[in-house]
């Protein structure tokens, strides 16, 4: 009897371990549940802040950069010399947000490259052009201004039509040295790494060697970097000298116009006019001051595209030194939000040029709000024929309620007519 109550009490003892170890696994798979429910939640919200971020920086590159190059090309006051390298700038600013940014969107929030083998060394070699691009033309524009401040005389000899576009050419044309040649034949990256690539198609990492890396690096970036920082140094000291040198001529010019005044005698005349005898005109002064006004404007304009230089080289300046660090450095390896944050910092250079423009160039500003206004004209008809819509609707409800209290007026006449009879 005892060995029977043992046996029952080991039976009831199993299953309460049994029904105990199944309740700890439903809970376990539904606490696995719940995070993979919040893991999949937060994917999705990072994929949607991913997305809108890329959105905006693609779109704000297209539309701001279209906007200079029709505001240039459309005002006949922004159509010098320097802005053909901004409109250029613009150009490859959108080719850019078109070929470069797009794939890079698609590679990030997709998670893999959808376009096979070709394509990445296309999509490759058009991010290394238009960046090299970018970077040789804010070159020229730093030559540019140095020659309209340094040398403001001797500038147009310098600064002809032929030397614009002959530094056009080579600005769009030199780069390809670096980018499509060396890509389409493989000299940018391993061996290891090219059999990878065969491989894996689904892939498109941009991998180089070690001597790619310094010679491309130093010639889309570091050596222009440097001669840019030089002339905006010089700019900047002649800008300066400049500024010292008008304000004394206007110190001076002040002191004599006093002491003139103090002894009688108006400023640009040479003797007191005699009575009876009209005064003659003061000699114009429009040389000094056009030419001061040039020197603000000149001033203004480096200004500028010292702030466009300053804000392209601290958006490139992370990419390029991951991108040192990463090459010559085997031990080192980065998170893909690393890459990513790189890449987009990079590319948002191109989406704020035109801020810039807006924000530091009243010419530019001025310009951007004249077509902007033309381009809402477009849709005046449809707000003219809403317009009239509202007048008529006014007008018949005036009409309506005017004849509705003339109705009534005429009724409270016809009862007071009906209750004097009455009486």
């Amino acid at each position: 009897m005892e060995n029977n109550v043992t046996i029952d009490d080991e039976s009831n003892s199993s299953d309460a371990s049994t029904s105990l170890l199944n309740i700890l696994i439903d809970t376990g798979q539904q606490n696995n549940d719940t995070r993979s429910d919040e893991s999949e939640f937060e994917y999705v919200l990072i994929l949607i802040a991913k997305a809108s971020i890329m959105g905006f920086i693609i779109l704000c590159a297209l539309f701001g950069n279209l906007l200079v190059i029709v505001s240039v090309m459309r005002h006949r006051k922004l159509r010098v010399i320097t802005n053909y390298f901004v409109v250029s700038l613009a150009l490859a600013d959108m080719l850019v947000a078109i070929f470069a940014m797009t794939f890079n969107a698609s590679v990030e929030l997709s998670g893999k490259w959808l376009f096979g083998y070709f394509m990445c060394d296309v999509w490759n070699s058009l991010d290394v052009f238009f960046s090299t691009v970018s970077i040789l033309h804010l070159c020229c524009i730093s030559v540019d201004r140095y020659y309209a401040i340094v040398q403001p005389l001797d500038y147009p000899l310098i600064m002809t039509n032929l030397r614009l576009g002959t530094m056009l050419s080579v600005v769009w044309c030199s780069p390809t040295i670096m980018s499509f040649l060396p890509i389409f034949a493989g000299w940018y990256t391993t061996p290891e790494h090219l059999e990878f690539r065969k491989n894996s198609p689904d892939v498109c990492s941009f991998e180089v060697n070690k001597l790619y890396a310094v010679i491309s690096s130093s010639i889309s970036f570091w050596v222009p970097g440097i001669i840019m920082i030089a002339m905006y140094y010089k700019i900047y000291r002649e800008a300066d000298r400049q500024e010292r040198i008008l304000y004394r001529s206007k110190v001076a010019a002040a002191l004599l116009n006093k002491h003139l005044q103090i002894n009688g005698i108006s400023a640009g005349l040479t003797s007191l006019p005699t009575v009876g005898q009209s005064s003659p005109e003061p000699v114009p002064d429009e040389p000094p001051i056009t030419s001061s006004s040039k020197m603000k404007r000149e001033r203004k304009a480096a200004r500028t595209l010292g702030i466009i230089m300053s804000a392209f080289l601290a958006c490139w300046l992370p990419f390029f030194l991951w991108y040192m660090i990463t090459s010559l450095c085997d031990t080192c390896h980065s998170k893909s939000i690393v890459v990513a944050a790189v890449f987009w910092v990079g590319y948002f250079n191109s989406a704020l040029n035109p801020l810039i423009y807006a924000y530091f160039n009243r010419e530019f500003r001025a310009a951007f709000r004249k077509t902007l206004e033309s381009c809402c004209e477009a849709l005046g008809p449809v707000r003219d024929m809403r317009k009239i819509h509202r007048k008529q609707d006014l007008v018949h409800s005036n009409a309506s309620s005017e004849l509705h209290v003339n109705n009534q007026l005429r009724a409270s006449e016809m009862t007071n007519v009906h209750i004097e009879a009455c009486i």
